[in-house]
């Protein structure tokens, strides 16, 4: 939008396929939605009664402003007892999701030019989060005959003096794949040849189906140059309390910190609270639910693999497929669009995620398994798919 009342830097700014698709909802009545991950299971409620509780015991003012110190123990307490990780509460900072979070560590470490290198299909908020904070964004295409592992030569090559942090997001949206161990490992040593600074976005830790969750900060050498983004949402359903977290070194927090107070002052203290429940109700409300959702993807990966012109890989972790629709001759947008129109299934085109996702179609697997049936029975009848 051109206005002499906007920002120069926001004329050109335009919704992403995610924020679009919300007018996409009203389409048809019978629309399945398979286009934002946001877990259609709602808040345990004894999450929702001992916040409720809190609240009318008083925690309803600012918290501390690294925020709430229950809730910061209680984050330090998990990642001893999930992980072996040692960490102390001025390595924590609670924030407004990790969203939230992610801006603040932009804005927290980038000079104007600095570039982030980033995965490529990406988590859409991504190049705009970096160039808010008057970064460079640049692309690390992941390829998905490699399983959307990092290349590392590919990696190296995108090095520049200008270089100040490698982003990782696993498991991974849009694709559904996590990285391996080895990858982990190599990406580590990288940053530590280079000096750089690696942003771990670490939201859906515990939908990791092939093997046990491992927080790049806990290899040798990353704790003083890993910055940990978590959240509550996706674990512990909880996207609507907008709550989350940054694991960094305690002269990183402090900066965070003080630019948060420019912002937000605080996380809301009833969602901090709700935080403190979900951590401690944890062994109780996890396992259920990631089976639930294992499930569910599952289904859909079988679905998938029943029909023409459509393949995907198994997936690693996350509710996500990124299925291959290249075999139709259509666009990603082209294929989403039919989709919508044939079988009212609303999907993300792959080209929303980065230009190297065209070709691509991203399902978020967020809805029961009677209705991702009756989704893919309705696909299944299209052209293009017989």
């Amino acid at each position: 939008m051109k206005s002499p009342y906007i920002s120069k830097r926001y004329w050109n700014l335009v919704p992403t396929a995610m924020g679009a698709s919300g007018d996409l909802l009203k389409s048809y009545d019978d629309l399945i939605n398979f286009s934002l991950g946001d877990p259609d299971i709602t808040t345990d409620e004894r999450i929702i009664q001992a916040a409720f509780e809190d609240a009318k015991a008083g925690h309803t003012h600012y918290t501390n402003f690294y925020g709430d110190p229950e809730l910061r123990a209680a984050i330090r307490d998990y990642f001893q007892d999930e992980y072996g990780y040692q960490l102390t509460t001025e390595e924590i900072l609670v924030t407004t999701s990790a969203c939230h979070g992610m801006w603040l560590v932009m804005e927290a470490i980038l000079d104007d030019g600095d570039e982030v290198i980033i995965p490529s299909p990406f988590f859409t908020p991504y190049p705009q989060q970096i160039r808010l904070a008057r970064g460079v964004p640049v692309m690390l295409e992941l390829e998905e005959a490699q399983d959307y592992q990092y290349d590392v030569k590919k990696l190296r090559s995108l090095i520049t003096n200008r270089t100040k942090a490698i982003l990782i997001n696993s498991p991974h949206n849009p694709t559904g794949s996590s990285l391996s161990k080895k990858t982990l490992m190599e990406i580590a040593e990288v940053a530590i040849e280079h000096d750089l600074l690696v942003i771990a976005d670490d939201i859906y830790t515990k939908f990791s189906f092939t093997e046990p969750f491992l927080p790049i900060t806990t290899l040798p050498g990353m704790k003083q140059r890993t910055i940990t983004l978590g959240s509550f949402s996706k674990n512990y359903a909880m996207t609507g309390w907008r709550v989350g977290y940054i694991l960094s070194t305690p002269g990183a927090i402090d900066v965070m910190k003080n630019i948060n107070e420019a912002n937000v002052f605080t996380a809301p203290s009833i969602s901090q609270r709700a935080a403190i429940h979900a951590l401690a109700l944890r062994d109780e409300i996890q396992p259920p639910m990631i089976e639930e959702f294992r499930h569910r993807v599952f289904t859909a990966y079988e679905r998938i693999q029943k029909l023409n012109n459509m393949s995907v890989l198994p997936p690693k972790g996350t509710f996500y497929l990124f299925p291959n629709i290249q075999a139709t001759g259509l666009s990603s947008v082209e294929v989403a669009d039919r989709i919508l129109k044939e079988a009212h299934v609303l999907v993300l085109p792959g080209s929303t995620f980065g230009a190297n996702g065209e070709g691509y179609l991203r399902f978020a697997v967020t809805v029961g398994i009677d209705t991702v049936n009756e989704a893919f029975d309705r696909i299944e009848k299209m052209d293009i798919f017989r």
